[in-house]
C-alpha cells in the first residue's frame, strides 16, 4: 500500500485519505493507482458499509500533478493518454456506483478531478474555508472524472456549462451550498467529526437498500419511466429478500427500533 493514501476501517466506515499534503494532494501516478485500488477494495469488502473520502493538509485535492504531466508531455505520451481510462474513470466510477454510500469530507480546495471526485460522492460535507474550481478548460482540456455527468445532475445543464466553460476563479463554500454542490457547510475544524458522524450513521443503515437506491437513481438518469419502473421492481425484489428488510418490518410491528446488518 502506498503512503499517498491512508486507510482506516472502523464502525463499518472505510476512511480513505489522500496524503500528499505538501503537493495539496495533487494526483500523481502513485496516488491515482493507490486511490483506484483502495476504493475498489473498499467497494468489495462486506465489512465496509460506508466510505468517507477526504484529504490531508489544506486541500482536498487540486487535480492532476501538473509537474508530472508536463514531464510526460515531453516524453511519455502513453502515460498522458492512458491515465483517464486507467485511473480517473475507474476512480469516478467506483465512487459513483459502489453498492454502499460515500461521503466526501471536503477539507479544503477541490479542483478539476478533485472536485469531480467529490461530486461523484453521495454527500459532501464542506469546510467553510473550502472552495471548488473546475480547472479543465483553463489548461486546455475537456472535462473528465465524471464531471460532465455529475455536474448537470447537481446544478442543471446551464449552470454546468457556466462552471465548465467560463471557469469562475473559485466556487466558495457558500456558493456551493446554494448551488447544491455541498450537502452542508461547517467550520473547517468541524469537518472531520461531522463527516464521520454522517458516515457512521449511514454505516449503521440498510446497506443493500442504499446500494439499490444508488443504482436506481443512476439507471433512471438514462432510461424512460417504463424502464425505470421495471428496474425499481428488480431492486425491490433484491431488497425485499434481505434480512434487514424482514427485521425492520418485525421491529416496526413490535414498535421497536430496527437494527440493520447490511445484508
Amino acid at each position: 500500500m502506498s503512503d499517498t493514501v491512508q486507510y482506516d476501517l472502523s464502525e463499518g466506515v472505510a476512511t480513505v485519505t489522500l496524503n500528499r499534503p505538501d503537493a495539496m494532494n495533487a494526483l500523481n501516478t502513485e496516488l491515482k493507482v493507490a486511490l483506484r485500488d483502495t476504493l475498489a477494495a473498499a467497494a468489495e469488502d462486506d465489512a465496509v458499509r460506508a466510505v468517507l473520502l477526504t484529504g490531508t493538509g489544506r486541500a482536498f485535492c487540486v487535480d492532476q500533478d501538473l509537474a508530472e504531466h508536463a514531464q510526460n508531455l515531453r516524453g511519455d505520451l502513453d502515460a498522458v493518454w492512458s491515465t483517464v481510462p486507467e485511473h480517473y474513470t475507474p476512480i469516478a466510477t467506483t465512487l459513483a456506483t459502489m453498492p454502499k454510500p460515500v461521503v466526501a469530507a471536503v477539507n479544503g480546495v477541490a479542483a478539476g478531478a478533485g472536485a469531480a471526485f467529490a461530486f461523484a460522492c453521495d454527500f459532501r460535507v464542506v469546510a467553510d474555508t473550502a472552495s471548488f474550481t473546475m480547472a479543465f478548460s483553463a489548461v486546455g482540456l475537456a472535462a473528465d472524472s465524471g464531471s460532465s455527468w455529475t455536474l448537470p445532475r447537481l446544478v442543471g445543464m446551464a449552470k454546468a456549462k457556466e462552471l465548465l466553460l467560463l471557469q469562475p476563479s473559485k466556487i466558495t463554500s457558500a456558493q456551493a451550498l446554494e448551488l447544491g454542490l455541498a450537502t452542508e457547510v461547517v467550520p473547517a475544524e468541524e469537518v472531520p467529526a461531522r463527516a464521520r458522524e454522517l458516515a457512521v450513521r449511514l454505516a449503521a443503515g440498510p446497506t443493500v437498500a442504499y446500494g439499490a437506491i444508488r443504482r436506481s437513481l443512476a439507471y433512471s438518469a438514462g432510461h424512460d419511466i417504463d424502464a425505470s419502473l421495471d428496474f425499481e421492481r428488480q431492486m425491490m425484489e433484491l431488497t425485499g429478500s434481505t434480512t434487514d428488510h424482514r427485521r425492520a418490518v418485525a421491529a416496526f410491528l413490535g414498535k421497536e427500533t430496527p437494527t440493520f446488518e447490511g445484508r
